[in-house]
């Protein structure tokens, strides 16, 4: 890189795009150089937030400003491509979750990564909440003993307002590829990455129980993983769920000599805490307020600005990827 902190381009400024703008230039992360969104709306709020970036349509034009890493906030269907052609021009990635549709195209822009020799991050972002840290630094010095079953949910009473999301061949997917790839992710990441052996799942649209490679997307979903060592992990996803409250997120894990707990507060998607379980007795781990949002792709950005090249450390989303197509019966 040619200065001290990382030129980096923007493709797609939705909401989560934007907040993570934000982030970064709060933290004077980045020179943000490109923001490229066709939307009018989108160059309009870049003006506001990061008046000295230059605003753009498209990848080709973002391509021509010399960057050092690209942010990657489209849709799912593009995510692959996208980050390919990045990569292939040696800019480093950030990408929201999920980093592609399928394992298949996953391995591939992983791939890309190893042979660029380009950092590649994805916004897994719960990982980075306190109180999952927490709980994670309990399994991993053995305060619970062997955990043998984990319980994760993520209801959104909502749903998205994009039309893209309830499309599989631009998503990939409904609520399970939108909310189940988190739960997935934070259970494999607790415990290790073990091999994960059987998946088995049902998914629903409207309560209609889908058929394996139905188009229409699910609203809810339940999915059974069974790993390596025994340990079992059962989730449970929806969209628009009538629920009295705006989420409900959680994440249990069950041990042999105790528990610990995440579980956001008051219906917030954005309070957590956490607890550790000794018989009926509870010990407070973590608690609101936590400023995590960020943090995923604010530690991307240091890391490219100290130097950091491609990490093997992603190469365990392949193995997230490939549940999740487990999940979809693919």
């Amino acid at each position: 890189m040619t200065a001290s902190l990382p030129r980096l381009g923007f493709l797609g400024l939705g909401w989560i795009g934007q907040h993570r703008l934000q982030a970064l230039l709060g933290e004077r992360a980045c020179e943000v150089v490109v923001v490229a969104d066709p939307s009018a709306q989108a160059q309009a709020r870049v003006r506001e937030i990061a008046p000295g970036a230059a605003t753009v349509d498209t990848l080709d034009q973002l391509l021509e400003f010399g960057l050092d890493g690209a942010v990657v906030a489209t849709p799912s269907a593009l995510h692959a491509e996208q980050s390919l052609r990045l990569l292939d021009r040696r800019i480093a990635v950030f990408c929201q979750k999920p980093l592609a549709r399928t394992a298949q195209e996953t391995a591939a822009i992983v791939e890309a990564a190893r042979k660029a020799d380009r950092l590649l991050g994805c916004d897994l972002s719960y990982r980075c909440t306190e109180a999952m840290r927490r709980i994670r630094n309990c399994v991993v010095e053995g305060e619970l003993g062997p955990v043998y079953a984990v319980d994760l949910v993520f209801h959104n009473a909502y749903g998205p307002n994009k039309g893209w999301a309830r499309d599989r061949k631009l998503s990939g997917g409904g609520c399970a590829i939108d909310l189940g790839t988190h739960l997935v992710d934070l259970a494999l990441w607790v415990l290790g990455f073990p091999q994960v052996n059987n998946v088995g799942s049902r998914l629903y649209a409207n309560g209609r129980l889908l058929a394996p490679g139905e188009d229409e997307v699910e609203d809810y979903a339940i999915a059974q993983l069974e790993l390596e060592g025994g340990t079992v992990v059962r989730l449970t996803c929806s969209w628009n769920l009538p629920m009295g409250r705006d989420a409900i997120i959680e994440a249990h894990f069950h041990g042999a000599r105790g528990g610990a707990a995440m579980r956001n507060r008051d219906g917030s998607f954005y309070d957590f805490v956490a607890e550790r379980y000794h018989g009926t007795q509870r010990t407070p781990l973590a608690e609101p307020p936590d400023a995590w949002g960020g943090r995923a792709i604010l530690d991307w950005a240091r890391r490219l600005a100290a130097g950091a090249r491609y990490e093997a450390g992603i190469e365990p989303i392949v193995q997230v990827a490939t549940a999740m197509d487990g999940i979809y019966g693919r």
